[in-house]
């Protein structure tokens, strides 16, 4: 069990690390370690888990105590989030000293923007990710996406909604 913990605080540890623009940048990492390199659930189990982290109100990063505490109980679900939360919360608040203190350098600048499409493409592959998993085929990932986008983009339709309407066609056409 020790041994468990230990591989769970240090795979969130430095999940904590590299999660540049927020936690889900790092969700395909995440799902990679969990499922394909500890075998620890099913990429089904890990987008269930993901899908009521999201749908639950608070901390959009519910999915990593989630996650530990499917593992290894409570004790896995304090290892894991204890890993993911410490390491970022340090460099956190280092960090923005500096930014605060260099806020004129036109290097900052630069580096925040170069940033931006590093943050976008890690947004969008752990979207791929969970879409791949959940849609039967190709064809329709590619509409859930296409729907999804365009209920968000163009209708202004609030991203709970989507949420909501995939679960409930999800449930309905489970049943059928």
């Amino acid at each position: 069990m020790t041994g468990i913990l230990a591989t769970l605080f240090g795979i969130f540890a430095q999940l904590s690390v590299l999660a540049f623009g927020g936690g889900n940048t790092v969700l395909p990492e995440m799902q990679r370690q969990v499922v394909s390199v500890h075998h620890w659930m099913t990429a089904a189990d890990f987008n269930a888990l993901f899908a009521l982290s999201q749908a639950a109100p608070g901390p959009n990063m519910m999915i990593v105590a989630l996650l530990g505490w499917h593992i290894a109980g409570l004790p896995g679900l304090l290892a894991s989030t204890v890993g993911m939360f410490m390491p970022s919360y340090f460099i956190t608040m280092i960090v923005m000293g500096l930014w605060v203190r260099f806020k004129d350098r036109p290097w900052r600048v630069v580096l925040q923007t170069a940033l931006m499409p590093v943050t976008a493409g890690l947004v969008v592959a752990s979207a791929w990710l969970i879409t791949k998993v959940a849609a039967n085929s190709f064809i329709l990932g590619c509409i859930v996406v296409a729907a999804a986008l365009v209920s968000v983009l163009a209708r202004k339709v609030h991203p709970l909604w989507v949420l909501f309407g995939g679960a409930a066609i999800g449930l309905l056409t489970g049943f059928f």
